[in-house]
Parts: C-alpha cells; sequence; structure tokens
C-alpha cells in the first residue's frame, strides 16, 4: 500500500515547532487551550511524517526544542523550568525530578508581634505550623502511581502494547490536539480519558482495524505545566511542577508561606477566581485534605497576608504563637492547636494581656481568665498574650517518709496517724541496696579473697547504721509561713510506742530518718570493730563493747599464748595513723622551707670558689634527705611503754579501726646504718649497745654520737653525746643492755670535713679578716694624717 507524502506547507512547519517547544510554553487556563485549539488544527506529524519536513524544517524544530528546553519564558519573572526531559515529568525524567533537591527555604523574619511578645515574657516564641517548611524545598513526587481518574492531556506519554494477531509495543505522545497516532490505524483522540478507561477506549478504537488481540495502555512520562506562587510566599515566583501536583505540594515545593503569610486561607485562583481556600491547620492536626485540588497549567496560589495572631506561653507544651481562623476565637478552641495535654495546667487562673488601642496613655490591660467550661466559652482577638500557669506542687494528703529508709516515698495520709504507722517496724529501716551487696559478695570469688580487712568493711559498709536517738518532722506552719522541725527519738517511737516520741503526724509532714555516719554520734554508739592477732590464744576481729579497754579485750580473747612477748606488743590506732602522718607532712614542709632559705643565705655569702662548691654539694645532700622523706608514711603506732622487767598492758580504751598484734618472743638484735654488716645478731642478756656496735663494725663516715636504739616496745633512746658539747654522755648510752627484738641505728656523719681540712679552712677565713682589717687600718691612718 503506498502512502502519500504530503507537501510541505507552512501550517506543517508551525505544527512542528509548536510541538518541539511544547515543554516551556503553557497556558493560562484550560480555556485558554481550547480558544487557541481551532487556530492550530493540522494534521499532526506522525511517524511517517517527520522524513516529510526536510533538513531544514527539522533543523529548526530541534534547534527551538534545544534553546528553550530549560529555560523559563521570557517576561514571566519565574524560576526556570526542573531539570529532565524538556516539556514532560514523568518516567524520563525520575532520576532528576523526584529526588532533586531545591534548598533550604530562607529563614523565617521575626514578626513585629513576635518581638512584643519577647519583649513582654523574655521568651522567644515561634509562630506556629511554619516549621512544616523548614526542611528545605523539594519537587512533587512523580514516581508514583497515576490516580484513576487522572484525565489525559496533550504532552502526556502513553505506553501501548499489543499482541495477539498484531505484536507491537510502542510509547505514544499525545499531542497539541489531544490524539495519539497508532499505524495503520490512524489518530485516536485521547484528551479528557481517564487513565482507567484508557484500556477499553483504545481497545474499540483498534477493533476497527485488527481482531483477535489484546491490549494494555499504561500512562508513560506524564505532562508538565506552569504555576505561579504569589503573595507572602518564602519563594514567589513561576514554577513547572507535575500535572499530578496539587495545591498542598506545591506549597512544599516552594517552601509554604513567609512569616507574614497565612497558614489559615491560601488560596487557589484559576481563570480569575478563587477554586478553594486551603487551612494548613486542619492539614497539621488532622491530615484533612479535602479542601485540596489537583492543579492544572496556569493556576495562582495566593498566600494572603496573616489573619489575626494571638500568642500562648506558661505551662504548656507547645508555646507558640497562633493564627486565628476568624477575628475571634474562643480559648477552648486555641488551645486545641497546641495538641498538648491540658492536666498539668491549672483551671482555676489564666492571665490574658490584651492590647485596648482605645486608651492612648494604657493601651495594655491584664484580664484573669478561668479554664473551666464557661472560660473556654471566652473569646481572644488580635494581639492576646495567653499565658498558662502550672498546678500546684501540693499533695492533699501526703507524707513523705526520706532518709535511710527501704522505701522513701510518699504515703497516703490517714486521720490519726503515728510515726509507728509509717514506719512500723525495724526493718522497714533496712536500706534495699543492703541485701544486693551481701548477695554479690560470694559471687565469683575464692575463699583467699576473703581477708581480715574485707570482713570488717564488709561488715561496716554492707548496713548503713542507723541513729535511734534522733530523727525529725518537718512542717509547715501556714499561719507563720515557715517551717518547724520537730525532733524525736526514732527507737522510743517504734519499738517502745512511746507518744511523747510517736508523734501524730500532719498531712505535708517530712519525716526524715538519719544514719549514723549523717550526724556523728558517740562512739559508744557506734559498731566498733578491732583486730586481736598474733600470740593470743583466740585471735580474730572482735566487736568492742562501750569503755572496753586493751588488758579486758585480751582477757576475752582467752589471754596469751604460750610464746608471747608481751613487751613488744605492736598497737596501732587509724586515728593516730592520720595524725602521725600530718605532722610528717608538715615536718617535710618546714624543713624544705629551711632549706630554701639556707641555700639563700649560703650562696649570697659565698666568697669564694671552693666554699661555693662545698655548699652546693652540702645543699645537694639536703635535697637528697628531704625528697627519702617525702617517702616515708607514717604506721599509726602507739608506744605502749611498758616496764622490761614486768611487762603489763596499760588500760588503753581501744577504738574502732585499732589493731594488736602480740609477737613472738625473738632471739635477735639488729644492728643497721653506717656499719659494716648491717644484720642480726643473737640476742645476749648481758651484751650492750657497744658491743653489738662492735660486732657490726663502725664504718669511718659513721656518726656514733648520734646513735639511736630503738626498742621493741615502740620507744627509742638517742645517745645524749650528741647534745653535750664535751661528748659527755657516750659511756652510758654505749653501756645500755638490749632487749631481744631490739634494734640499733648508726648514721652517717653529715659533714666529712677532717679535722686538719676544717682547721685549715678556720685558720685561712681568719687569715682574710684580719688582713682586710689591717688594710682598713692603714687606710684610716693616711685619711687622717
Amino acid at each position: 500500500m503506498m502512502h502519500k507524502t504530503p507537501l510541505l506547507t507552512v501550517r506543517h512547519v508551525l505544527n512542528a515547532l509548536m510541538l518541539a517547544g511544547m515543554a516551556v510554553l503553557s497556558f493560562q487556563s484550560q480555556a485558554q487551550f481550547q480558544a487557541a485549539a481551532p487556530a492550530l488544527a493540522a494534521p499532526s506529524l506522525g511517524v511517517a511524517e517527520a522524513p516529510a519536513m526536510g533538513g531544514g524544517a527539522a533543523a529548526a524544530a530541534a534547534g527551538l526544542a534545544g534553546g528553550m528546553g530549560s529555560t523559563g519564558i521570557p517576561g514571566l519573572g519565574g524560576r526556570p523550568a526542573l531539570q529532565g526531559t524538556p516539556g514532560q515529568v514523568g518516567a524520563g525524567a525520575q532520576s532528576q525530578n523526584t529526588t532533586a533537591d531545591l534548598g533550604a527555604s530562607p529563614a523565617l523574619a521575626q514578626t513585629q508581634f513576635q518581638r512584643f511578645v519577647q519583649d513582654a515574657t523574655g521568651r522567644a516564641l515561634p509562630l506556629y505550623g511554619y516549621n512544616l517548611f523548614d526542611r528545605g524545598r523539594f519537587p512533587s513526587l512523580t514516581d508514583v502511581p497515576v490516580p484513576a481518574n487522572y484525565a489525559v492531556g496533550p504532552g502526556d506519554e502513553i505506553d501501548l502494547k499489543i499482541w495477539g494477531s498484531v505484536d507491537v509495543a510502542m510509547r505514544l505522545p499525545v499531542d497539541r490536539n489531544g490524539q495519539i497516532t497508532v499505524p495503520k490505524v490512524g489518530p485516536i483522540t485521547v484528551a479528557g480519558t481517564p487513565a482507567s478507561g484508557l484500556d477499553a477506549h483504545l481497545k474499540k478504537q483498534v477493533s476497527r482495524v485488527f481482531n483477535n488481540f489484546e491490549l494494555s495502555a499504561t500512562m508513560g512520562r506524564l505532562r508538565s505545566m506552569q504555576i505561579f506562587v504569589v503573595g507572602q510566599a518564602r519563594n514567589p515566583g513561576a514554577y513547572t511542577v507535575s500535572s499530578m501536583s496539587t495545591l498542598i505540594s506545591a506549597l512544599f515545593e516552594s517552601g509554604g508561606p513567609a512569616a507574614n503569610g497565612s497558614m489559615r486561607a491560601v488560596q487557589l485562583v484559576r481563570g480569575g477566581k478563587t477554586v478553594t481556600t486551603l487551612d494548613l491547620y486542619k492539614f497539621i492536626h488532622a491530615g484533612v485534605t479535602s479542601d485540596d485540588a489537583r492543579l492544572l497549567p496556569g493556576d495562582v496560589i495566593v498566600v494572603p497576608p496573616a489573619g489575626p495572631r494571638v500568642a500562648v506561653t506558661g505551662a504548656t507544651d507547645t508555646p507558640a504563637i497562633f493564627e486565628l481562623a476568624s477575628a475571634e476565637e474562643s480559648v477552648g478552641q486555641l488551645l486545641s492547636y497546641s495538641a498538648g495535654s491540658q492536666t498539668l495546667t491549672t483551671p482555676y487562673k489564666a492571665l490574658l494581656e490584651r492590647v485596648n488601642k482605645q486608651d492612648a496613655k494604657t493601651p495594655r490591660e491584664v484580664q484573669e481568665r478561668t479554664l473551666d467550661a464557661a472560660g473556654l466559652k471566652s473569646t481572644v482577638r488580635d494581639g492576646d498574650l495567653l499565658i498558662l500557669f502550672k498546678i500546684s506542687s501540693q499533695f492533699a494528703n501526703a507524707v513523705t517518709l526520706r532518709g535511710n529508709v527501704a522505701s522513701p516515698l510518699r504515703y497516703s495520709f490517714k486521720p490519726g496517724m503515728r510515726v509507728s504507722d509509717l514506719v512500723p517496724e525495724a526493718a522497714a529501716l533496712i536500706l534495699p541496696d543492703y541485701y544486693s551487696r551481701k548477695n554479690s559478695s560470694v559471687q565469683f570469688e575464692t575463699g583467699r579473697s576473703v581477708t581480715g580487712e574485707r570482713v570488717v568493711n564488709d561488715v561496716k559498709t554492707q548496713l548503713t547504721e542507723i541513729n535511734w536517738d534522733y530523727a525529725s518532722i518537718e512542717r509547715l506552719d501556714p499561719k507563720a509561713v515557715k517551717t518547724i522541725l520537730i525532733p524525736f527519738n526514732l527507737g522510743k517511737a517504734i519499738k517502745d510506742k512511746d507518744l511523747a516520741h510517736n508523734i501524730e503526724l500532719m498531712p505535708g509532714d517530712v519525716v526524715t530518718i538519719f544514719g549514723v555516719d549523717d550526724i556523728p554520734v558517740p562512739l559508744e554508739k557506734r559498731t566498733q570493730f578491732v583486730r586481736l592477732g598474733g600470740e593470743v590464744k583466740v585471735p580474730g576481729i572482735y566487736q568492742l563493747s562501750p569503755g572496753e579497754t586493751l588488758p579486758q579485750l585480751l582477757q576475752r580473747a582467752g589471754g596469751l599464748s604460750r610464746d608471747a612477748y608481751l613487751y613488744g606488743t605492736v598497737f596501732s590506732r587509724e586515728s593516730t595513723r592520720v595524725q602521725q602522718q600530718d605532722n610528717l607532712n608538715q615536718a617535710v614542709r618546714r624543713m624544705e622551707a629551711q632549706i630554701t632559705a639556707e641555700t639563700a643565705t649560703s650562696l649570697q655569702n659565698v666568697y669564694d670558689q671552693e666554699k661555693g662548691a662545698s655548699v652546693q654539694a652540702q645543699l645537694a645532700g639536703q635535697r637528697m634527705m628531704l625528697e627519702r622523706l617525702r617517702g616515708l608514711k607514717a604506721s599509726g603506732r602507739i608506744a605502749l611503754e611498758m616496764d622490761v622487767n614486768r611487762p603489763e598492758l596499760p588500760p588503753l580504751a581501744l577504738q574502732d579501726g585499732d589493731s594488736i598484734t602480740v609477737p613472738s618472743k625473738p632471739s635477735f638484735v639488729a644492728v643497721f646504718g653506717a656499719v659494716l654488716a648491717e644484720n642480726s645478731f643473737i640476742h645476749r642478756d648481758t651484751a650492750t649497745v657497744g658491743d653489738y656496735i662492735d660486732k657490726a663494725g663502725p664504718t669511718r663516715e659513721a656518726d656514733l654520737q648520734a646513735a639511736m636504739l630503738i626498742r621493741s616496745d615502740g620507744t627509742v633512746l638517742a645517745n645524749r653525746a650528741q647534745r653535750s658539747w664535751l661528748g659527755l654522755g657516750n659511756t652510758g648510752f654505749m653501756g645500755t643492755r638490749l632487749q631481744p627484738g631490739d634494734s640499733i641505728f648508726i648514721p652517717e656523719v653529715l659533714d666529712r670535713r677532717t679535722a686538719y681540712t676544717q682547721f685549715i679552712q678556720g685558720a685561712k677565713d681568719w687569715t682574710a679578716i684580719l688582713y682586710q682589717f689591717g688594710i682598713g687600718a692603714a687606710a684610716f691612718k693616711t685619711l687622717r694624717n
């Protein structure tokens, strides 16, 4: 069958050019399209007709399409069309339009009413609902199913598949006349056909030419259209959107209303008439889209100025500035916008600050409102500021129990309620973590980890001891507006039910139970433990009785064993150790200050190099000794000062943490320090200090006059010769007899210069002094003459 090639006419060229530029040309309304259709009516350029245009016409059409495909219509003042296939939004442009981010909207400017509210309350309140558009601007979605009522129009594309007697699959664009051209069938008008009826409509038309076939028609790429967003919008201008766009989606694409724009009356204008008015508050609160409408080419979205605004602050989940739908609205309707619970807001009082323009001198006034049924029906108007208050924190019928108790809570008050009703038994004073610590003390451990120190620590820390002598009740005196503190004896109130201390409670009372560590109590009322070890018959950890002494404890432990050496008993006390350590630290600080002062003095009085080196060496030695003293740790030992021949324990009152160790009788005496043999020697009853020093062999640097004897009972005997200018007392010290366990310490001489060196250096100093004196006398005589 031969097809006649039509002649190329001016009308054909014009029709081709209009088809190529369809991506950017849009009409103000569907009515304009219908009016312009007769003037453009001409045979469409089908697939077979394209070659007839000739190279020049085709090039002109392609050039026009390429030159206008990605730009807006000149003179409209809008932004460029979205990127993608020119004139179409759909399957072919999904990668650009469905994911493109148009950028964040400009920040909302602060309105005059916002500044007014901030000056009145000190708090900057946001405009309610505008944050819906703050996350950025996004184009309308196109990769979604086409609704059944979608009407096919020019610019759409139809995917047509036919199988059976004819097998064909093609993508057919809808031309400006609203038609598609099917090969061997011809033009078929599809404009206005709903998407759900497209299969039946095309099958009916194709069946006039073919038989025994099946057909499937779906929407491919959809047409685009241009709309306008004007008024108080964040980003006013012209927008190219999908043909499936609605009023709401276009608002999201344009960034929504500006700070002065309305959220309650966004208008859709078509052909000079308002099609619908959208209240975004309904959309935000309940998702109501009944006022939403599908857009058509040339539609205008008008964002009018904001209506009356009212601020809500105080005890609300959503403090903000709300826009009223009318000149006045009820308080109940206003509070419903905040979408928060009003349970914690007092219904008995609210303040309304109102602007009264009729009073020129004092244009502002304050009104009291209630949030009951009548108060919620009262109205608010433009410029009002509603302040909500929290409910009172006061309990009507509660008493509070706190402190060292098992369940610190608020309890329901009952008339005639007393302290013993709140704390019925002593078990109610055991803290809940006691059992947890008690249970964890036997988990994942071996017997080696159970030591005496740990037993004492567990006993003292697992259970918090209660102060049975003192507890208190805090009670509010509403007349004097002050708190009254009522002390009572907890033991008498709970154990003895003594009415003088088992006080009757009142609503709002706060009962506090203290522990012995909260308010220090006498030692006799505390649980105290001491450790007794060594050569006693029953060593162990003992709980002290009030006022118990050292001999009494030893007797309770069964007395001494056969090998006990009572004279060498080591008695340590924690409080003494702390005091000793503080004294040691203080002595080190004083010595450090003294060395620093002596260093400055010595260096300033050095007049020759030899003496300067000597001073530097002496100061270095003092600093080394100071560093060794810093590392000393106090032991807390207390010397019992017992008689050597008849040792008896003193009646010393014991304290918590004391440690008593009775050693076995040693057979040695130790000598250490500046001796050749730092060793222990067998004790002999007749041997003296001098005998043991001779056995150890003192070195040349040994300072025998500074020797010390450290007794096994903790006392120290120093050589008195070091305090005598003539060295007297050395014989008495050296003849002292030793006891088993004693130790002798021989320090080194600090000034190791020989006698000759000291004499020569002294003579040199005196010679220099006399020489200077003689020169001065001669000079004085010369000046006198």
